[in-house]
């Protein structure tokens, strides 16, 4: 029994149905051990495609329309200083399900159809930790974590797999294509069953296959991981919401994801599991700028998807867990998504005999609402440490990212470079500066140097991975 079951068992008022005098720890096993289904917590992570800092009204975007998202919010943390993984999907999924740097995993970078590599073997994901500890596990949505069988979610710990191997933009319809890309495959665990399945009803039937995994599965513990296919472009919205938002295609979309977070909710509640899961609602990375208006909001920061400004990575995260997570409460304390796998494995006592080391951190503390440290987040881009946050200070190193110099509409991208800009040695405070403005490090620079020189030695242990990538 760890620290952290203790605490759990605690939080949720429960009981040994042992009766006497026993310790606190020797309590909690003999609750464990008295009903064990009930005492392990449900997991729930919706994680949305490409959603903005600013795409939700509790997030300060009053044009939206988000009332369940918001009551998430109000039953549960929501916190302000949250970053995905990486600032685009693959190596950003990879880090969520592994709690492990992409590079580290075998995909730093996007994969499509052409792509050989995928999540290596060795990695043990989220699901396959609560595998082996007995969880039923599904994912229902976007998967982008390599196309090749040996690569495809039920290899990696899935029991069910509804949903695309990839983006949604990578078929034949793509405005403006890198290749001609294959149809799109629609999976229900190995078999296809459709191609090119329409966007505008996407959303719907995967709310409605993972409201069936809820039903299915209410007798036993449960990992349901919903990635939506949205709002990344193209964008699809079913006819129940198209025009209702009246402020245009994206926010018709966003009110059909919060739709579909009110179902995945009235389905726990129905089943009378509601306080026994955690629920956590997130983004992959920061909006795709270059689709204007058919791309999200950063929230005023800076960038967006595609570079490691917090635009790119600093996404929206709630969390929800009646007597375990605080309601209604603000947390601006910083953490990341490579916290997210060590947090629930030890939650859940998923511990394998063979395991990878985390590069994220138990943050159960912080997500409870207690004072707690946290541990340095390197922002790493396709193999390269492009920042550092540590505390209240980022320091950016030496490099050129994404710039969107004229946003597309309606579908079509606009002019977008990749190596379009370019910043030297920078340091931001970023709680006076979360838009990344005002560059400190001459006025601090034994900050700057020192931060400076763990990016360069954290680099080094990138380029070993990305070298060792090379050799496999």
């Amino acid at each position: 029994m760890n620290k952290y079951s203790t605490l759990y068992i605690t939080a949720l008022g429960l009981i040994s149905c042992t009766g006497g005098n026993k310790s606190a720890e020797a309590s909690a096993t003999a609750a464990i051990n008295c009903d064990t289904n009930k005492q392990r917590p449900n997991i729930v992570i919706l994680l949305t495609d490409d959603q903005g800092y600013g795409d939700m009204r509790c997030y300060g975007n009053e044009k939206l329309q988000t009332p369940h998202l918001d009551q998430l919010a109000a039953e549960g943390t929501r916190f302000t200083n949250f970053y995905a993984g990486a600032a685009a999907s693959t190596p950003s999924r990879a880090a969520l399900l592994t709690g492990r740097y992409a590079e580290r995993t075998g995909v730093p970078g996007v994969v499509d159809d052409q792509s050989e590599n995928g999540l290596k073997r060795s990695e043990i994901t989220l699901a396959e930790y609560l595998k082996q500890n007995d969880y039923a596990t599904a994912i229902v949505g976007k998967w982008h974590l390599g196309y090749q069988p040996e690569y495809l979610p039920l290899r990696h710990g899935f029991t069910d797999f509804y949903g695309i191997p990839y983006s949604n933009d990578m078929w034949p319809y793509h405005p403006a294509p890198d290749h001609a890309y294959p149809a799109l495959p629609f999976y229900d665990n190995d078999r296809i069953l459709e191609y090119n399945a329409p966007v505008n009803q996407m959303t719907t039937r995967l709310t409605e296959r993972a409201v069936r995994f809820i039903d299915e599965h209410k007798q036993e513990p449960f990992f349901l991981y919903l990635p939506y296919t949205q709002p990344h472009v193209p964008l699809g919205v079913s006819d129940k919401f198209k025009g209702k938002s009246g402020q245009g295609l994206y926010a018709d979309v966003i009110m059909e994801i919060d739709w579909s977070v009110g179902e995945i909710m009235k389905a726990l509640k129905t089943n009378g599991l509601d306080d026994n899961t955690i629920v956590m609602f997130t983004s992959d990375n920061g909006p795709w700028l270059s689709y204007g208006n058919h791309g999200g909001s950063n929230g005023g920061l800076r960038e967006g998807k595609g570079t490691t400004f917090d635009g790119g990575q600093r996404v929206p995260f709630i969390v929800r867990m009646p007597g375990a997570i605080p309601a209604g409460k603000v947390n601006d304390q910083f953490l990341s998504a490579l916290d997210i796998t060590p947090t629930l494995v030890n939650l859940t006592q998923s511990q394998m005999p063979r395991m990878n080391k985390f590069d994220g951190q138990d943050a159960w503390d912080i997500l409870s609402g207690k004072a707690n440290e946290h541990q340095p987040f390197y922002f790493v881009y396709n193999g390269m440490v492009e920042a550092l946050r540590d505390g209240k200070w980022k320091c950016v190193a030496p490099h050129t990212y994404r710039i969107v110099k004229t946003p597309g509409k309606d579908g079509l991208p606009g002019e977008q470079i990749a190596a379009g800009g370019n910043t030297g040695l920078a340091l931001f405070d970023l709680d006076a500066d979360p838009k990344e403005s005002n560059d400190l490090a001459a006025a601090h620079p034994e900050i700057a140097a020192q931060m400076q020189a763990k990016i360069k030695e954290f680099q080094k242990e990138m380029d070993e991975e990305m070298k060792h990538l090379m050799i496999e």
